[in-house]
């Protein structure tokens, strides 16, 4: 079954920026959101992205208004009932995924596929919810959406070779590079880039340098294009302390715990970009 339509719940920066990559690849997409409010201002975002694409030349006014004409929206998950693939972009947030992933399982056709776009939760865990595990799957996107060139597919435990290898197509007809992994706390992504944040935190909390001093020995030394703490604080500092809350829980390895300073920052909401300031003022 290839996939022509597109349902997307969640219209934040994660939800609009897939709703808007699947709509530039020519599918049909229903964004789906709790108020009408987040919808309209994630269309807003979409269409500010479009036009100054168009702008720079990089596509035509008339892709731009192609792409956009192609997104629908509702605050009705029943909207979603004949799509052929639902990529979920809602909080990480354990038991509203389930209880999301139960509903598209109830309204949904049998042989739609449903991806999460979750960054730490079980895939697995998400798919007991439904009783269709077979077409669960993980489709991590990286943000930002349009720029970011990764999707990390996550295969649950009974995920069919059919749904992973029609996500594998859908990704690449979004201009997308997938990699697949199987269902493990934090996956591949943030297995790794978790303990290295962490680690980069307890460099500071310690007073080995400043910010600026372990960001710019990361990215001048290590050739990252953005340092570990301006990362945390791009993702969220809440984000980042829940995701190494689930590897160390899943891992069972206190390695994985928080570091102090971080746990600190997160419970004065010193959050990062998105409260104005954490290890950086914006």
């Amino acid at each position: 079954m290839a996939v022509h339509s597109v349902g997307v719940v969640g219209s934040g920066q994660m939800g609009n920026g897939i709703a808007k990559v699947a709509a530039c690849s020519g599918k049909e997409v229903i964004m789906v959101d709790i108020k009408e409010e987040f919808l309209e201002r994630g269309v807003s975002t979409i269409s500010n992205s479009l036009h100054k694409l168009a702008s720079k030349g990089r596509i035509t006014d008339e892709e731009a208004s192609s792409a956009l004409s192609r997104i629908s929206t509702s605050v009705s998950m029943d909207a979603l009932s004949e799509c052929d693939l639902v990529v979920e972009a809602i909080p990480e947030i354990p038991e509203l995924k389930f209880n999301t992933f139960s509903q598209l399982d109830s309204i949904c056709k049998p042989e739609a596929i449903l991806a999460s776009n979750t960054s730490s939760i079980s895939i697995n865990e998400i798919a007991s919810h439904t009783k269709r595990a077979d077409r669960v799957i993980g489709m991590h996107f990286m943000n930002p959406v349009p720029i970011m060139k990764l999707v990390e597919v996550i295969n649950g435990e009974e995920t069919s070779a059919e749904v992973t290898s029609e996500v594998i197509s859908a990704s690449e007809e979004m201009g997308k590079i997938p990699l697949s992994c199987m269902d493990s706390p934090g996956f591949v992504s943030n297995r790794i880039l978790m303990p290295m944040i962490n680690e980069a935190i307890l460099t500071l909390q310690e007073g080995v340098a400043e910010p600026e001093a372990i960001d710019g020995i990361m990215k001048l030394g290590m050739n990252h294009p953005i340092g570990p703490l301006a990362l945390a604080d791009l993702i969220g500092l809440d984000t980042v302390m829940h995701i190494l809350n689930v590897l160390e829980e899943g891992m069972e390895d206190d390695k994985y715990a928080p570091a102090d300073l971080l746990v600190e920052k997160v419970s004065k909401g010193e959050l990062g970009r998105k409260s104005g300031t954490g290890f950086y003022h914006y």
